[in-house]
């Protein structure tokens, strides 16, 4: 909870409190703010970026001894996993989480392992595990010698694991594994849900934790029709964690940082439609004044 002396106090107030303790710290701490934060945290940040960047570029920090992590509860995990012992991770809010991690705990997938051991062989499973996750699973997924993916490194991650084993169980989005799927010729009919019948399991080759990011499956394909109706000629990217149609039905697909990139090395005058959290792409338009930066949700309405 917050100390009872910050409540009520105005925004004036709070940024002089916080660049004071910035300038009073100095390059003891360090402020991480995640690409979805809004604009008046982002302000205050030292870097910004996705969950891993954030994190890497935190533990690289030699002389911090203080990380603030302005983002939810798995990306502070990840930044203490890869912090230096001396250094500090502090969540501002620690109650802030990711309704999508929360779908997957490490009991339940311990548990479900378990239940496909009784199927099949498990030697020939690689479990590979989805950065936006629990510590937990990122453990679970180590000790069953399987890997951690980004967004922008999924494929990857699947030929890693195949060079392993003959399936993959992954979790905890089964949007991005169905579009990675998709990516390295993985049919439709070799995809299954964990708890599918045993000769499903034994026919296929890729294994799906039912997860998924609640911002990311808004997006429906009756907002990119209106968006091309609307802007002829503008091009539509999407995040990987929005739904295979969804994902098919634009131009491009990229992780936040690949959306980041693929705004900034557009042509001046272009026009792009972008599926992800809103307040990256309200910065976006902001930095990139010579672009159209339109959102493809809050203009348009869903089905």
């Amino acid at each position: 909870m917050l100390p009872e002396s910050y409540i009520g106090l105005g925004e004036g107030e709070l940024r002089e409190r916080i660049l004071k303790a910035k300038k009073r710290l100095g390059q003891e701490l360090v402020i991480l703010g995640h690409h979805y934060q809004r604009d008046e945290v982002i302000a205050f940040a030292d870097f910004r970026g996705d969950s891993f960047a954030l994190s890497k570029a935190a533990s690289e920090q030699k002389n911090a001894k203080y990380i603030v992590f302005c983002g939810v509860h798995f990306m502070a995990e990840a930044a203490r996993i890869l912090a230096a012992p001396h250094q500090k991770v502090i969540l501002p809010n620690i109650y802030a989480g990711c309704p999508m991690s929360d779908m997957a705990h490490a009991d339940d997938v311990e548990n479900a392992w378990n239940e496909l051991g009784k199927k099949l062989d498990m030697k020939k499973v690689i479990p590979i595990v989805y950065m936006n996750s629990e510590a937990a699973l990122k453990a679970f997924c180590g000790r069953h010698g399987g890997i951690v993916c980004t967004s922008s490194n999924a494929p990857r991650t699947f030929d890693w694991a195949f060079s392993r084993g003959e399936k993959i169980f992954f979790f905890p989005d089964e949007h991005l594994a169905r579009n990675t799927a998709r990516i390295k010729g993985i049919g439709k009919d070799e995809i299954q849900f964990w708890n599918s019948s045993t000769h499903q399991l034994i026919n296929s080759q890729l294994l799906l934790w039912p997860g998924f990011c609640h911002v990311h499956t808004y997006f429906n394909l009756e907002q990119i029709l209106e968006a091309r109706a609307k802007y002829p000629g503008c091009k539509v990217i999407v995040h990987p964690e929005c739904k295979e149609e969804v994902v098919l039905a634009s131009d491009e697909s990229g992780s936040t940082e690949g959306i980041c990139k693929y705004v900034k090395s557009a042509a001046k005058g272009e026009t792009i439609v972008i599926g992800t959290e809103i307040n990256l792409v309200a910065r976006l338009a902001k930095e990139n004044p010579d672009k159209k930066i339109v959102p493809l949700c809050g203009i348009f309405s869903t089905s």
